[in-house]
């Protein structure tokens, strides 16, 4: 489920649809969770699709530790990547605003992160684009990541969090225990797909 201060609008021919905040943001709060609505699509299930079927899953879905895609029911699904991102997938089930982001931006994901079995090529106009987003970005740059999600998590608990009641009690305590205790993070590298790595 998406930010409710979000909407869809048309970006372009070349880009499509992209999301953006229809309020501030600010950092440290949940912009995106996966909740009970969302499709689950088993690595079984996805080989039982037409040709057509699995290439609209591929542009829509991401895939978790599992190996499961996962398709959004709302629009989440249609969030872009931008290397310079303003929220990613943390560890506990959510993503997160990873610095303040203004009404009328748009919200941007670190695409890198969702398990890829395949390269990505970007139109991202960033200075520092990568030009291409790879399955080995995961292992490359969760260090990175991580610090970035530990910076933007000590303001969770000093901002409105309209999606906290869709978090499960398990990554709650997960997420408390962190803040307790900053040793207690939980990386970004545990969504990671563990079959994957072997076919970097």
């Amino acid at each position: 489920m998406i930010h409710p201060h979000t909407t869809i609008k048309h970006i372009n021919e070349t880009v499509g649809y992209g999301v953006f905040a229809t309020q501030d943001i600010p950092e440290g709060t949940i912009v995106y969770v996966k909740d009970s609505m969302e499709l689950e699509i088993s690595p079984m299930e996805y080989l039982t699709h037409q040709k057509e079927i699995q290439e609209v899953i591929e542009k829509y879905s991401y895939m978790d530790q599992r190996g499961y895609r996962i398709v959004s029911w709302d629009f989440a699904k249609y969030v872009n990547h931008c290397c310079n991102f303003n929220t990613i997938i943390t560890g506990y089930g959510f993503e997160i605003a990873v610095r303040d982001i203004k009404a009328g931006e748009q919200i941007t994901d670190e695409y890198g992160i969702f398990n890829l079995t395949y390269d990505i090529e970007l139109t991202c106009a960033e200075p520092n684009c990568r030009k291409t987003v790879k399955p080995k970005d995961f292992d490359t740059f969760y260090t990175q990541w991580d610090e970035t999600i530990k910076r933007s998590l000590t303001k969770f608990k000093s901002v409105d969090q309209p999606l906290l009641v869709f978090i499960d009690d398990f990554s709650k305590q997960e997420l408390e225990a962190f803040i307790i205790d900053p040793l207690a993070y939980q990386s970004v590298y545990s969504p990671r797909n563990q079959e994957g790595i072997s076919k970097l």
